[in-house]
């Protein structure tokens, strides 16, 4: 008779790589919020900055409902399911609005099909968009990076910067500060919230934003074991769903405001702002056709549909 009931709540465990005050995380608290407040007898237990797992390594958790609910940049996943390479291709995504109807469109409702199929649904929808940072000098265009060694997020980028001709060294996105400071990176590009967070700005020259157009969205939802939803109640379900809503309005929002205000964090830090014109874009898409594109559509079975449904969102 003395236990409380938030001793017999449901708790649900959420990672994440990023720190508390980055948007994913806000993402995320928003969601538990919603649901402590709904009093459903149900909890999100939030695990940052990879204190659970390791940034790559949560998605097969997830799917063997080892882990309940995660943050994570979908891409991190391609090698389970390599359609998921599609949400981080360079040139895909032009901005922020069409990001949001790429993710309420048929190509969403096909990689959601795939999800689904590893027991994995979507809670809520994001984009970010992000730019390159260099440590001597400023990346605009695709000669800019010859010859330079950096980080990518991703295989679709990996290869176009390749074909491009610079080396690459894959790592998450927390590891770039260190890679910097100890000379394995002399470039990279991640999210522009990421940069901020990470505070890259400390160990550059140089950044390229998210601007008018961004080369570099990436689609990083908020994902739940699906047979752990399942096992809720209504109840329990409807307040994550309403949960879900509210941050998913928060994240397009923020997402919008955070390119700007990577912007005047790096100014403030005394680093260069370049910027990617309309024919640097071009040309990186031209490289992209020639490289990512083509890769992705020759390895993944019904690659090109995909990437066809992909290209026909306006």
């Amino acid at each position: 008779m003395g236990l409380s009931s938030a001793a017999l709540a449901t708790e649900l465990r959420l990672s994440h790589q990023w720190s508390n005050k980055d948007v994913r995380h806000q993402v995320a608290q928003i969601v538990a919020d919603e649901v402590a407040a709904a009093d459903v007898d149900l909890e999100i237990k939030i695990f940052g900055s990879k204190s659970l797992f390791k940034p790559r390594e949560q998605y097969r958790p997830l799917s063997r409902g080892q882990l309940d609910m995660t943050v994570l940049p979908l891409s991190y996943a391609g090698g389970q399911q390599p359609a998921f390479n599609l949400t981080l291709m360079p040139g895909l995504v032009k901005n922020h609005d069409h990001a949001a109807r790429l993710s309420a469109s048929p190509f969403m409702e096909a990689l959601e099909a795939k999800l689904a199929d590893d027991d994995v649904m979507v809670l809520v929808h994001g984009y970010l968009a992000g730019g390159f940072v260099g440590k001597d000098k400023c990346i605009t265009g695709p000669s800019d990076i010859e010859g330079m060694q950096t980080r990518a997020a991703g295989k679709a980028f990996e290869q176009m910067l390749a074909g491009a001709g610079a080396s690459i060294t894959s790592m998450a996105s927390s590891e770039i500060y260190n890679a910097m400071q100890t000379g394995i990176l002399n470039a990279a590009n991640t999210s522009s919230s990421s940069f901020v967070s990470y505070r890259i700005y400390e160990q550059v020259a140089c950044y390229t934003p998210a601007g008018d157009v961004a080369l570099w969205f990436m689609y990083q939802p908020l994902l739940m074991n699906k047979s752990t939803f399942d096992g809720l109640n209504e109840a329990q379900q409807a307040a994550l769903l309403a949960g879900a809503e509210k941050a998913e309005a928060f994240y397009l929002a923020e997402a919008k405001k955070q390119d700007a205000a990577s912007v005047d964090v790096f100014k403030a830090a005394g680093v260069e702002i370049a910027e990617m014109s309309t024919e640097d874009f071009e040309a990186w898409r031209a490289l992209a056709q020639e490289t990512s594109y083509k890769a992705f559509v020759d390895e993944v079975p019904d690659g090109q549909a995909l990437l066809d449904m992909a290209l026909s969102v306006e």
